[in-house]
């Protein structure tokens, strides 16, 4: 295996190398860039249900991105489709079908359900669409699965959840439970945290798995006092998340939240304190205050993680 190690490249190098390889993809579907046809836009995302926000946050960071370019890609218009995939990994290859076979989408973006995500890879390999997963952490999406003409712009379930692992452990929370929905993102982000936090000296006392999407929480919030850990685990997304946050605080658990100096704004690190001295740990996004870039949203949206997820890989290319 060669040693050479090559001068690091910056992320809008790296950008740029995606924007080649985007292009090189369209190019082999016989995408023909010259035509004054406008680019379809097939947008698959959940419009309804728990994950309903953040279909919208999502659309909303994509439609900013293009707004702020005059309404355009490389000089074209652009055309947009829409299907809600209604979380629903049986109705995914059939609603990804029916946006590159009826419609003919020239790109597909979507989603947020890591399962829905693989069904929509399945297609996308099979038929060379470009297919941009914006939020859906599953590894094999850009892991095994892997193909020229997919890319991820958010990151793996495990990527998140292994260095918080290795900060807990560092801080002296050694007996952690987790606890998140029973299903593959869940499972891997868990997974991944276990390892980072196991890997720093540190154990986890007890794993405990809610059905998708359910949002009844209070006996397991019950075990968890008994059980008296150090630090509590958990991941959970859009409503689901707002009525897990809810149901903590009902119990008596007091927030507070910490900023970690060497994550970059607008990341900020959560923690809940309970009264026997256990700590919540999740990440999220902070609400962007900058005019230019919440201009062209509605008063009533608030930026977050899964629109910037779009919104900024977007907006730096």
């Amino acid at each position: 295996m060669s040693t050479t190690h090559r001068p690091a490249k910056g992320r809008r190098d790296f950008l740029k190398a995606a924007g080649c390889l985007t292009t090189a993809a369209l190019l082999r579907r016989g995408f023909a860039w010259a035509q004054a046809s406008k680019i379809k836009i097939g947008l698959m995302l959940p419009y309804t249900g728990t994950y309903a926000a953040l279909g919208s946050a999502i659309t909303n960071g994509f439609k900013l991105a293009v707004a702020e370019r005059g309404g355009k890609l490389g000089g074209r218009e652009l055309e947009y489709f829409t299907v809600d995939d209604e979380s629903d990994p049986a109705k995914a290859p059939e609603n990804t079908n029916r946006l590159v076979q009826r419609d003919k989408v020239d790109v597909l973006i979507g989603t947020v359900h890591s399962g829905v995500a693989l069904g929509m890879v399945k297609i996308a390999r099979e038929t060379g669409t470009l297919l941009i997963i914006p939020n859906a952490g599953a590894a094999a999406a850009t892991g095994e699965l892997c193909a020229p003409n997919i890319f991820r712009t958010s990151f793996t379930n495990w990527q998140t959840g292994y260095p918080m692992g290795k900060v807990v452990a560092e801080r002296g929370l050694k007996n952690v439970v987790t606890i998140t929905w029973k299903y593959a993102a869940g499972e891997e982000s868990v997974g991944g945290f276990s390892e980072g936090l196991t890997k720093a000296g540190g154990k986890v006392v007890k794993e405990l798995w809610v059905p998708f999407p359910q949002v009844e929480f209070q006996a397991l919030l019950t075990q968890i006092a008994s059980l008296k850990p150090d630090a509590v685990y958990t991941f959970f997304a859009g409503a689901g998340a707002v009525k897990f946050v809810k149901d903590f605080a009902a119990a008596g658990w007091k927030r507070r939240e910490r900023r970690r100096r060497d994550w970059k704004p607008p990341f900020t690190m959560g923690m809940e304190s309970t009264p026997h001295g256990t700590r919540l740990f999740a990440t999220h996004m902070r609400r962007r205050t900058n005019p230019k870039q919440t201009s062209t949203l509605s008063k009533d949206t608030t930026p977050d993680c899964y629109w910037a997820s779009v919104w900024m890989r977007y907006a730096e290319t």
